[in-house]
């Protein structure tokens, strides 16, 4: 076994302060990915289907735009595969993900943080038209569910014979959707969880704490046939919950798991049995620049 075949098969863990005999919550930990994050599954699935689709050979460059964690795994992958990897980043996001992958060896280009991730987007898209590069385009192509589905999905499945609710977070919403397409034949509800800011829910688009999930706009593979209900929480109960289970469960996990945790807990209080899984991006590793401890909010 090598390092890179470590992206996957990450626990699934019962949440046990937070659960009871009738209700159980469990958590997948992605930060146990060698990236430290979701989305190496992510990185590693793009990178080896292009390939494989001929888009790309050894010593092209790969482009994306990203708050970090993609990036994270595109650059673990492009290293795998001897590619040039440049990312394009709003400011105001993590400097430790930022860090990663410089040391990973990508090339950083920051955007303004007013013109959000639609912004980098049309950077990142403009750059690779100019230098002949491919764009990963993690926001559109339908590769990003994929990812998920015969993987993440597939693992929750295989812990548990019977699940009731998965509860997670949605950002290019590639995660959620690959994984509810996979739990939709055991008669899972899906349930989408959001920050304020976010317009998933009908809400006006505005900046928020919570990193890694949040959509300025639908996701275009997102079928609303698969969502069963979107639960928007506040950055004051995300950042709460971070520090609830690094106390009560040992667990130090980033803003977006803290948000995750609050739409299960959410659940919990409408039923009076069942099984609720959700999903842990990542670590608070890579937010302790941004004081994930100490939050106090505006």
């Amino acid at each position: 076994m090598i390092t890179y075949d470590l992206i996957g098969q990450t626990p699934l863990v019962l949440l046990e302060s937070f659960s009871d005999e009738h209700v159980q919550i469990y958590a997948k930990l992605e930060q146990f990915n060698p990236g430290g994050s979701i989305k190496d599954r992510l990185g590693k699935y793009l990178v080896e289907t292009a390939l494989k689709e001929k888009r790309i050979v050894k010593g092209d460059t790969i482009v994306e735009a990203t708050a970090g964690n993609t990036g994270i795994g595109l650059a673990m992958a492009a290293n795998r595969y001897h590619l040039k990897c440049v990312i394009f980043a709003p400011e105001g996001f993590s400097e430790e993900k930022i860090s990663i992958m410089r040391v990973l060896g990508a090339e950083i280009k920051r955007t303004p943080k007013n013109k959000g991730m639609i912004g980098a987007q049309k950077e990142a898209r403009h750059y690779a038209d100019k230098y002949d590069a491919v764009y990963m385009n993690q926001f559109e192509t339908e590769h990003n569910p994929e990812a998920y589905t015969h993987t993440l999905g597939k693992e929750i499945t295989e812990a548990l014979p019977h699940i009731d609710y998965f509860v997670a977070g949605a950002g290019s919403g590639g995660t959620f959707t690959g994984v509810a397409k996979h739990l939709q034949q055991f008669n899972v509800k899906n349930i989408i969880v959001e920050p304020e800011g976010s317009v998933l829910n009908g809400g006006k688009a505005h900046a928020h704490d919570i990193e890694g999930i949040g959509s300025e706009k639908w996701p275009v593979f997102l079928e609303k046939s698969i969502v069963d209900d979107i639960i928007t929480v506040s950055d004051n109960q995300g950042f709460e919950n971070v520090k609830r289970l690094a106390k009560q469960e040992g667990l130090l996990v980033g803003s977006s798991s803290g948000a995750a945790l609050q739409g299960a807990l959410d659940i919990k209080r409408r039923i009076d049995k069942g099984i609720i899984v959700t999903i842990f991006p990542d670590g608070s590793d890579r937010y302790m620049s941004k004081k994930i401890f100490e939050y106090k909010g505006e």
